[in-house]
């Protein structure tokens, strides 16, 4: 099943659970951020990316310029464990980890979570590969991807139970759009999902298929 298809399925069983002035702020406050525009700000396709390093769920550095000594690298920046479009994609890239190593790709996933939260992300969805923990947003802010979580859905994933301090250390509220990067072995990247509507996530296979446009 696509991604795609994951996604849609979910979002029948939220619209059926939630109540409707929930889902209608929800739909505002999104359709607020998409007017927004963050996206074009961020880096694009052909745009080199800097070295960066960050700790993995096991407590390990991870260097971006070793990654790519291996071959191309994906980057997936998603939001935190809480997010049940996060976990869905996490667990769709993960499925598909063998097919991207026929590329010798290395897929590492990032987000703001401190380190006791990534590591649970990882252990969660059961993930084969590096999860790092982006403390204070660094290398999200260096991909200019950062936004602040408008006030309103503040309050309502507060009334969920979900405690941002406990995630991240900070009440900043600050995130990352959720996006998909391909970077070639140059530093340079090849393929850019970027959407600030976060019910939207790139596809597998559409990462690969940028993947297999490379050796072509």
């Amino acid at each position: 099943m696509s991604l795609k298809a994951q996604i849609d399925a979910y979002n029948v069983q939220k619209e059926a659970k939630l109540p409707a002035d929930v889902l209608a702020l929800m739909d505002k406050t999104n359709e607020e951020l998409i007017a927004q525009h963050i996206k074009n700000n961020a880096l694009q396709v052909g745009a080199k990316v800097n070295n960066f390093n960050l700790s993995n769920h096991n407590g390990e550095t991870i260097e971006l310029t070793d990654l790519l000594n291996k071959g191309p690298v994906i980057i997936s920046f998603y939001r935190g464990g809480w997010c049940p479009y996060c976990n869905l994609e996490l667990k769709a890239l993960n499925n598909y980890l063998p097919q991207f190593k026929t590329q010798s790709a290395q897929l590492i996933a990032i987000s703001p979570q401190l380190p006791d939260e990534t590591l649970s992300t990882a252990q969660k969805n059961a993930l084969e590969f590096d999860v790092l923990s982006d403390v204070s947003n660094k290398v999200a802010d260096q991909f200019g991807l950062l936004f602040t979580l408008d006030e309103r859905i503040q309050a309502l994933y507060t009334q969920f139970g979900i405690d941002f301090e406990k995630y991240y250390g900070d009440k900043s509220y600050k995130l990352p759009l959720p996006a998909t990067y391909v970077i070639n072995q140059q530093g340079i990247i090849t393929y850019a999902f970027l959407n600030e509507d976060y019910t939207l996530r790139a596809e597998p296979a559409d990462v690969m298929a940028a993947l297999e446009s490379e050796h072509k």
